[in-house]
């Protein structure tokens, strides 16, 4: 339902009002950037609005110090500029964030800051997105959703953890071990951020516990001195998934042992066709296995509830702990902004699956929402850039040829 024009009179008294004559691009993290960056080599300007002060603000301001990338940095880096060569296979969170910081200055993007959307609708009336931050009003033919599939921290709901006296925290702002050294830290979550930080803990001497409620798929970094990444890719051309998905797990249980008799059960669906069915990623060891055998890194059944000191468990185990971290991911914020459109679930995801949910209605485009990492998201930036160029290119011939009837009448 669209908006009265008493409140459309109302905010013109309040806001200032922008015309985009290109599109509007919510986000200025690696989609952004990247969408950004294949717009301007189509010739079509864009307006970037930023809630935070920086570029890439997740990888900035909510990582921990030791994150690498996870995959081979030739799946990681964004259209139109490789990484520099003299950066190792997996880079470090600083050599990602440098990157990004370049890739920005060598197309000239310079995102508007402290610009968070609070709404953004479609008025039918007038054909243009309205999109309202805390002092303005854009209006654009087009709005490009690049905040992304990790905008606000996921957090869960566990009984009892208001009583909890000692700390808890997500991993959103969990830096470095050294602040819990000797401590015992329960650590809910076992996907590569639980893994990473139960990892981390032990190295700076404390005692993680680490809370595996479902199956969950381990599978070495690296097969034959090649990423596992690389190989699923390459024989998925080949093979049928099934087919791909058995030699994995062959691999990985001769490499890797039976990670069933050490608490981590593994999913009966194999791990890429369950990846792209659902976007579970299989969790890449980085070391964190070694800890775990050697019993450094406890697996706990999930939580019954938190108590003052400690948790209780499914299993009737209960235990203390002096911290809480909670490794529980992230979440899409698009519900709280967009109004009026029915192209995302309530959870804040496309309706229409990959690879084609990179277009909306009237307009509306999105980017990084693929559940397929930085190559999802350059994908889609390629081909959002290009079918928005289509129609500049339509829409400035007309008014070209407008223009020159005018002049000669």
């Amino acid at each position: 339902m669209g908006r009265s024009r008493k409140e459309d009179d109302i905010e013109k008294g309040t806001l200032i009002w922008q015309w985009v004559p290109g599109p509007v691009i919510v986000g200025a993290g690696p989609s952004g950037l990247a969408v950004a960056a294949c717009l301007q080599e189509n010739g079509v300007p864009c307006v970037i609005l930023e809630r935070s002060d920086c570029i890439a603000s997740l990888w900035q301001q909510r990582t921990y110090e030791r994150l690498k990338l996870h995959l081979p940095k030739q799946f990681c880096q964004l259209p139109l500029l490789d990484f520099p060569e003299s950066f190792p296979k997996y880079p470090t969170k600083h050599q990602f964030i440098s990157y990004l910081e370049s890739y920005a200055n060598h197309f000239s993007i310079e995102p508007r800051f402290r610009q968070a959307v609070s709404s953004a609708d479609f008025d039918s009336a007038t054909g243009f997105w309205r999109i309202r931050t805390g002092d303005s009003l854009y209006l654009s033919r087009w709005m490009i959703v690049a905040t992304g599939e990790n905008a606000e921290p996921n957090v869960p709901e566990i009984h009892g953890i208001e009583r909890f006296r000692g700390p808890v925290l997500h991993t959103s702002v969990y830096k470095s071990g050294s602040e819990f050294q000797k401590q015992r830290v329960l650590v809910v979550g076992c996907g590569n951020s639980g893994m990473e930080v139960s990892l981390d803990l032990c190295r700076r001497n404390a005692t993680p516990h680490m809370v595996v409620r479902n199956s969950v798929h381990i599978l070495p970094r690296e097969m034959f001195g090649i990423s596992t990444f690389t190989i699923a890719m390459t024989l998925n051309k080949w093979l049928p998934l099934k087919i791909v998905d058995k030699f994995l797990l062959v691999v990985a249980n001769f490499t890797l042992g039976n990670t069933d008799r050490i608490g981590l059960r593994r999913p009966k669906t194999g791990p890429i066709e369950l990846k792209n069915a659902t976007g579970k990623t299989p969790v890449l060891d980085v070391g964190a296995l070694s800890y775990i055998k050697s019993g450094k890194i406890k697996v706990m059944e999930g939580v019954k509830e938190v108590t003052q000191n400690g948790a209780k468990f499914m299993n009737g185990q209960e235990k203390e702990f002096d911290s809480i971290i909670l490794a529980t991911g992230y979440k899409s914020n698009v519900p709280k902004w967009l109004e009026g459109s029915d192209f995302f679930t309530k959870d804040g995801m496309p309706k229409t699956p990959f690879p084609n949910g990179w277009k909306g209605e009237n307009g509306m485009y999105v980017v990084g929402f693929t559940k397929r990492g930085l190559l999802g998201a350059s994908s889609d930036a390629v081909k959002v850039a290009r079918d928005i160029s289509d129609q500049w290119t339509i829409i400035n011939d007309r008014k070209s040829r407008s223009d020159s009837y005018t002049i000669s009448v």
